[in-house]
């Protein structure tokens, strides 16, 4: 079946291209009469409209961008799920980027993005970046931009996050109570509010339980999986005395595995780990992982109804439409009592 477009259906109608396309919007501007000749030589013809024509002449793309620092990560792609049925909800296609956790490789997305290729972006900051002056200018150029998961607190804008703090504060005690008493934590960022907070946690949990803090358990495990595992291999040798690591995002979990088995470290008689996670295969590794699993689509769901609160009524987002959702520690055997 062949198809006209807007040009040839206006020829057929002896009629001007603005006219047609007006009358196909059924405006007022043009007459009951004309309004249904058009719309039934267009039904008889074919003609189907070009919503992106549309969208140009009316400064609306239908489009969201969604910047991630990664996506081989369980807690992001159920984020992803959330943000999308909201988008189709609303008519929109959903773009994603990737920063691979490079703050330079975040910079150039943002500058992309401020050509007016997308009506608003979700982001969750890469581990790298130092500076958020980049997403300023977003939103200097009127763009709604809501922060998820990994944010910054120094940006007026809305972001939604778990609670952090209380998290890693249970995560730490669940490892105290435990029996352990030489926690390591494995941090993503020490620049980003999710670092600073999960770290905060992990201290807090300390002093209550009089366990003094010790700065040289705490690594930053930013950077690929291989400078992760060496890093980590490094404090468990430096550092036999370890009996617990919490791990404060997935793959440093699953990089603490890795390192135990290489060096003969048994989980979880010779040390337990929990970990934030929202993997579905937490449970059938060997031995199954106890985690922090966070509500990832309810956070990607909650992140883009804010934005499109903002697209549509063409309001600002602003800090006070935040929120906090909260996640539930599941224990399981890398945590059990000997």
């Amino acid at each position: 079946m062949s198809f006209v477009n807007l040009k040839q259906l206006a020829g057929e109608l002896g009629l001007s291209s603005s006219t047609v396309s007006r009358a196909m919007r059924d405006s007022y501007e043009i007459s009951t009469a004309t309004r249904e000749r058009v719309q039934s030589v267009a039904r008889q013809l074919n003609y189907q409209p070009n919503p992106f024509a549309g969208s140009l002449r009316n400064n609306v793309t239908k489009t969201i961008g969604v910047v991630l620092p990664q996506v081989d990560n369980h807690f992001f792609s159920l984020a992803i799920n959330g943000i999308e049925e909201v988008a189709q909800q609303n008519g929109y296609h959903v773009l994603i980027y990737l920063t691979h956790d490079s703050g330079e490789q975040e910079k150039a997305v943002a500058k992309y993005l401020t050509g007016g290729r997308v009506d608003g972006v979700l982001m969750a900051l890469a581990s790298g970046t130092r500076s958020v002056a980049h997403l300023e200018k977003l939103r200097q150029r009127g763009l709604p931009l809501v922060l998820f998961d990994r944010v910054s607190d120094s940006l007026n804008t809305a972001t939604v996050t778990t609670d952090d703090y209380t998290s890693s504060y249970q995560a730490t005690e669940h490892l105290l109570r435990a029996g352990c008493r030489t926690i390591a934590h494995l941090q993503v960022s020490g620049t980003l509010s999710i670092g600073n907070k999960r770290l905060h946690g992990y201290m807090a949990a300390l002093q209550d339980h009089a366990i003094p803090y010790d700065a040289g358990l705490v690594l930053n495990g930013s950077g690929s999986n291989a400078d992760s595992l060496r890093k980590i291999k490094n404090l468990l040798q430096q550092r036999p005395d370890i009996d617990g690591i919490f791990a404060s995002v997935e793959r440093l979990a699953l990089s603490s595995y890795q390192a135990c088995q290489q060096l003969g470290r048994s989980i979880p008689q010779d040390i337990k780990i929990v970990g934030f996670s929202n993997m579905e295969m937490a449970s059938l590794l060997a031995p199954s992982l106890t985690t922090i699993t966070q509500p990832a689509y309810a956070i990607g769901k909650e992140a883009a109804r804010i934005l499109f609160q903002s697209i549509l009524k063409h309001k600002p987002v602003l800090p006070a439409h935040s929120m906090v959702l909260k996640s539930e520690l599941v224990a399981r055997a890398s945590t059990a009592s000997h």
